[in-house]
């Protein structure tokens, strides 16, 4: 039964294919073949996705770090049910477990089936709603990494965190929050009460305050803007020993390291299943919420491209997935 393929395995599927690059508009709603899982492969039933600020730059065919081959099927996040193990798929996992993760680039989450692997996958908790789920793999992940791997942050330490209402922002705020650290968060007037409610120490309005004004020494800045935001970070830190950790590459940033005594790390998010798994147990009891700015349906996928590429919501843009 292990490895048996799911019922009527030749049926068809909706998803949505990337036929070039270019605006939302490439983004088109098609009926095509289900996948089949190969050695070591799992098959998932979608049942959620999420829309990253990455996506959009990979629609466009101007991100660095991956240009899919077209036609293609884009986005990382997803949260569903597994219907079907290739050869092979030997692991944790089984036909019918509730799962959620980070799909490596090559395969996409917008569409009804996709194939995955037990590393870029962890169960599910049954507290947690699985839209919920689908918005941990990316987000989640790039704020832990950033915060612990990279940051390495401690116990009684002070934080600064920029872009703090984004997907990845408000998770950063409450996992440092939960590692005992003290957190500074700089975020716009609008959002100003609900990062607060999220547990930070001090909020910075940052179209009305200067931050570097208002924060004191820190010893770690998490930053997720770049820029000149980026820039005027250095002086924040501590004279000796202080840390910036980017999700965006800045030119000078090393040299300015060196300058401040500091250390600059540009990181980029990978996938690691039992980080997936700790997040997924604040969640489930409630150490960590999830905020949905809104849900789209797959035929919607433009939609939300243009709201994700707008910039101005609140934590994560979702997909509901139905069969």
């Amino acid at each position: 039964m292990r490895n048996q393929p799911p019922e009527n395995h030749y049926a068809t599927m909706q998803a949505v294919v990337l036929h070039k690059f270019g605006g939302p508009e490439v983004l088109q709603l098609e009926t095509m073949a289900r996948p089949q899982p190969a050695h070591g492969q799992i098959l998932i039933r979608v049942q959620a996705a999420s829309v990253n600020p990455v996506d959009h730059k990979i629609r466009t065919g101007k991100y660095k770090m991956f240009r899919p081959e077209l036609p293609a099927i884009i986005g990382r996040d997803i949260a569903g049910t597994i219907c079907g193990l290739g050869p092979g798929a030997h692991g944790p996992f089984k036909v019918g477990d509730e799962v959620f993760g980070m799909l490596d680039y090559p395969r996409g989450a917008y569409c009804q089936y996709t194939i995955a692997t037990a590393r870029e996958l962890a169960l599910r908790p049954d507290k947690i709603p699985v839209k919920y789920a689908a918005a941990l793999g990316v987000a989640g992940l790039t704020a832990w990494q950033g915060l612990f791997d990279h940051g390495e942050l401690k116990r009684g330490e002070r934080i600064l965190i920029h872009g703090a209402a984004g997907g990845v922002g408000h998770l950063a705020v409450q996992f440092a929050k939960w590692r005992g650290a003290y957190v500074i968060a700089t975020c716009g007037p609008r959002d100003v009460s609900w990062i607060k409610s999220l547990g930070a120490d001090k909020v910075i309005d940052y179209k009305n305050q200067f931050f570097e004004n208002e924060t004191g020494n820190v010893d770690l800045v998490y930053d997720l803007i770049a820029g000149e935001t980026l820039d005027r970070s250095w002086q924040v830190l501590k004279e000796k020993g202080g840390r910036i950790v980017s999700t965006l590459d800045h030119p000078g940033a090393k040299r300015q390291a060196r300058l401040h005594h500091a250390r600059w790390t540009h990181m980029v998010v990978t996938v690691k299943s039992g980080q997936l798994a700790q997040i997924a147990r604040l969640m489930a009891i409630n150490k960590v919420t999830v905020h949905a700015a809104k849900t789209f349906s797959l035929a919607q996928i433009q939609a939300a491209h243009r709201l994700v590429e707008d910039g101005h919501f609140r934590g994560k843009v979702l997909l509901k997935i139905q069969r």
